[in-house]
Order: structure tokens, then sequence, then C-alpha cells
């Protein structure tokens, strides 16, 4: 057999790097000899993230439109053009056999050029509602994999499947890391580990809520291990000079963070909501409201419904976090529930189910 090519392209934010990469480590396991390559957007996290993981990657030299009028998007039609040509270019001389789109700005240009190409491409969707760029591309791209029931008044219903959301297949059995955890976190056995999640760029609200919480959660002699994001790092490090008080912009050790964690306060971008069913600790979700379509309540609704977390929109923080909190911290029945029900509704197999579409497509 000739060795397989594959190109994955997904980026802009954690959501949409980590599902490709996860797929990709899928493949590796499959097809050993296999050669990889990453398309993303240039001075976007995947062009950092995707080298840590062992992969090449390439840029295009592509970004979204601003809601606002801006001197960028005066900039679009030229950026488009150019990462069509790139793309064109990028395929012609790696020559993959089937090109892969997680979603994100720079698996648009890729995956339209695959199509003129006639390269089989399949995209999958972490959303329940879908990215823009998905959307553009349903009509082309030969399968679609969809982590929500219902999506057909986006996507042709004869290319969907339901697989799920790829996570890192470290998160299968922390149960197992607890001790490692809480060595690596330096953390006391003793005390309550809350873990907070602003996504992978951070989250202004939920900082400022963790913040003002602080004198709270010492009362309840809570430790915090708290991510913050990049942009916030400078405006929040100062509190790891309390005691039980980590801050860090990014964590790289999910799986331990994972084990350590007793309760979690996350956003919940599909990437999160997929991630927490696997582990299964108890959750407090709090939605952006700043994304399409409200996606993120939508997201944390379809946990809720089924017992499986609690929600606080951004507007009730300051009136009813603590309580909440409190009581959670409290109720080691309704702990344990919201642990139960979370887990049930996890797809640890979507990875596997998303490769075998995959390979489908080239055989």
């Amino acid at each position: 057999m000739t060795k397989l090519k594959f190109i994955l392209s997904g980026g802009g934010t954690g959501g949409h790097i980590y599902p490709a990469i996860a797929i990709a480590n899928e493949l590796k396991l499959r097809f050993p000899d296999a050669e990889f390559l990453f398309v993303g957007a240039n001075d976007k996290m995947e062009m950092q993230k995707v080298p840590q993981a062992g992969y090449k990657i390439k840029g295009l030299w592509i970004a979204g439109l601003q809601r606002r009028l801006t001197f960028d998007n005066t900039l679009f039609p030229v950026k488009l053009i150019s990462s069509l040509l790139r793309a064109r270019t990028i395929l012609r001389d790696f020559k993959p056999n089937v090109v892969i789109g997680t979603g994100g700005f720079a698996s648009g240009p890729l995956l339209q050029v695959a199509a003129i190409a006639g390269i089989p491409s399949l995209i999958q969707e972490q959303n329940s509602y879908p990215g823009i760029t998905n959307k553009l591309l349903a009509s082309r791209a030969n399968k679609i994999c969809v982590a929500y029931e219902n999506l057909e008044r986006f996507f042709p219903k004869y290319k969907m499947k339901l697989t799920g959301n790829p996570v890192r297949q470290d998160l299968i059995g922390i149960e197992n890391k607890r001790q490692e955890a809480l060595l690596f976190f330096n953390l006391n056995p003793d005390k309550k580990t809350l873990l907070v999640l602003g996504g992978s760029l951070g989250s202004r609200r939920i900082n400022q809520l963790i913040a003002k919480e602080i004198v709270n959660f010492a009362s309840q002699n809570v430790q915090v291990i708290w991510q913050c994001g990049k942009f916030y790092l400078e405006e929040y490090k100062h509190f790891s000079d309390h005691q039980d008080l980590q801050v860090a912009a990014f964590i790289d050790r999910m799986d331990l963070v994972y084990a350590a964690a007793d309760i979690v306060i996350s956003r919940a971008g599909a990437s999160s909501v997929s991630e927490l069913c696997l582990v299964g600790k108890p959750v407090i979700f709090i939605p952006s409201p700043n994304v399409a379509e409200d996606h993120q309540t939508k997201n944390a609704m379809a946990i809720v419904d089924q017992k499986g977390a609690l929600l606080l929109r951004e507007v009730e923080l300051d009136t009813q976090f603590s309580t909440v909190f409190n009581n959670l911290l409290a109720d080691a029945q309704l702990q344990k529930e919201l642990s139960e029900n979370i887990k049930r509704l996890g797809k640890p197999d979507a990875t596997h189910e998303i490769v075998e579409e995959i390979i489908k497509l080239i055989q």
C-alpha cells in the first residue's frame, strides 16, 4: 500500500485545534507510516500548539471578518485570494489522500480548493450551532461528522454522521491519576480543589468573578487552579501570591488537572463540554453570551437538561454565584449525581468513529 498523506486544518481557538490533533493522533496509530501536514492561520495559536504536538504546519494569511468596520476588513478579499492560491500550492505539493477540516478560518480556503481539485474531504463540527466556515463548506464536503443531533437545517442529512467530538485520549481513566495530579500541582489532599477554565483565550467575565470570590473560596477551605488565558495573565498573575491559589495562562497537563479537580467552573465551548462529559466532574457552566446564536448556552443546556451540570448566565453571577457554588460544595449527593449524569453523556469513541469515516473516504 502506498504511504497515505493527510492534511488537517482547524484553528483560531483550542476548540478547533485540539479536535484536529486528536484525529491526527488516532490516524497515526492506524497508519504509523502516514505523512501529516496541518494548515492554520498565520499568527494564531495553532502555529504554536500543532508543532508542540509533533506535527508540521503551514500558515495562510487569513482572518475572519470583524463585526465592525475596520482596516482589516478591507484587506479580507486580498487575504482570501492569497490564501486560496497558497492552499492550491500546498495541496499540489503535498498531494494528500484526504483533507480534514475542524473549523476556523484557515480550513475554508483549504477545503474549498480541495473540493475543486477532487480531493475527498471531511469536516467535523463541534458545536450545536455550526460555525460559518463549516456551513459554507457543507455543500462541498464528502462527509460531515457532528457532535449534536438535529443539525439537518445546516447540513445535508445524507452527509452527516453523529460521532461526538474528538477528545484527548489521555482523559480516559483519569481517576487512576489523582495521586500523581495532587503531587504535580502541589495540592493539599485534605482540601477540595476548584478548577476554573475560561476557554483557550480566557474569559474577562469569569476572571473578574474569580478575583471577587477569592475570599469566599478561602473561607470555604477550597484550593483553586485558575486558567485565566494568555490575554489576562499580566492582570491576574499576582493572585498566585495567595495561599492555595495557582494562576496560569494555559494548562498543558489537562489530564492531571481534571484528575485533581473536585468541582469545575467552565465556559461551554464544544470541546470543553465534550471533555467534561468524559472526565465526569461536577460542573458549573458559565456560557459566553458573545458567540454566534448563543451556541455555548445551547451546548450547556444539552447537559443541564439531563441533570448533568449546573448553569449560571453572566447576568446572574453577581447575585447568585456564591450561593450556587457554596451549596454545591456542601452537597456531596448533588456532586455525585452531577458526576454520574454528565459521564453518561460522554462519547469516548468519537475519535475512533471519525477516523473510520475518513478511512471510508480513502477506500
